[in-house]
């Protein structure tokens, strides 16, 4: 069974009269361990797919199962039980807390599961020691440059054991080295980890640390793109 299964997943919107259909029959089918990379121009509905994905969002039509589990006919709180448990989140903006070091960002996903301090405190601190901050624990997101503050973000995902990380441009407000070493902790979440990662990207490098690439146009899948160490296939699926 796949861990994440996108069956004819269609969202449309009404702006005034007009109806915007954003995604059109989506089918994905995501296995546990995959590195999937998603690209495509601005409006082509990347960044409404993966919020669908996420639970942030419901399709109009289709269905759509997280370990086997049908959510497009959840409840809110049902499915902010299903972010918190099984998804963990990493934006363009890292969207940490400016009052909070990075330890107490990093606890936060804990909070709302109801775990103990002291447990709270030794799983955020081993996440960041694990994205190399294990000397940053109580600086302010002010005090880190962007690349430290998208490894808190990385932490703050991971340290729930989702089962699945989903990032959103995450090199995409840094500088290329910092991108690139952000992109090498994905890897290790990946290769090492056994983590599975969906990523919106529109910088190729960086889609191509996935296996496969999910080029999307207008609202469908134009193309799927193989990736592997030496060869680059496509699937041309119109």
């Amino acid at each position: 069974m796949a861990l994440l299964e996108l069956k004819g997943i269609a969202r449309s919107y009404k702006t005034g009269q007009i109806k915007v259909d954003a995604l059109k029959g989506i089918d994905i089918s995501i296995e546990e361990g995959d590195f999937i990379s998603i690209m495509g121009p601005s409006g082509s509905g990347k960044s409404t797919l993966l919020n669908i994905i996420g639970c942030l969002d419901k399709p109009t039509s289709g269905t759509y199962e997280i370990a086997g589990r049908r959510v497009e006919k959840m409840t809110d709180g049902q499915l902010a039980d299903i972010r918190n448990r099984l998804i963990g989140f990493v934006f363009q903006s890292f969207h940490l807390l400016p009052d909070l070091d990075a330890q107490a960002n990093v606890e936060l996903p804990l909070i709302y599961r109801g775990i103990s301090g002291r447990e709270r405190r030794k799983r955020a601190i081993a996440a960041l020691e694990s994205v190399g901050l294990g000397d940053r624990l109580h600086h302010l997101p002010s005090q880190l440059s962007g690349g430290e503050q998208q490894r808190v973000a990385i932490a703050r995902a991971i340290v729930g054991d989702p089962a699945v990380i989903l990032a959103d441009e995450p090199t995409g407000a840094l500088d290329s080295r910092s991108g690139e070493n952000i992109m090498s902790i994905f890897r290790d979440l990946n290769h090492n980890q056994g983590k599975t990662i969906v990523q919106v990207t529109h910088e190729k490098s960086v889609a191509r640390y996935g296996h496969k690439i999910f080029h999307l146009l207008d609202g469908e899948i134009e193309r799927i793109e193989v990736v592997n160490d030496s060869i680059s296939q496509e699937v041309r699926v119109k």
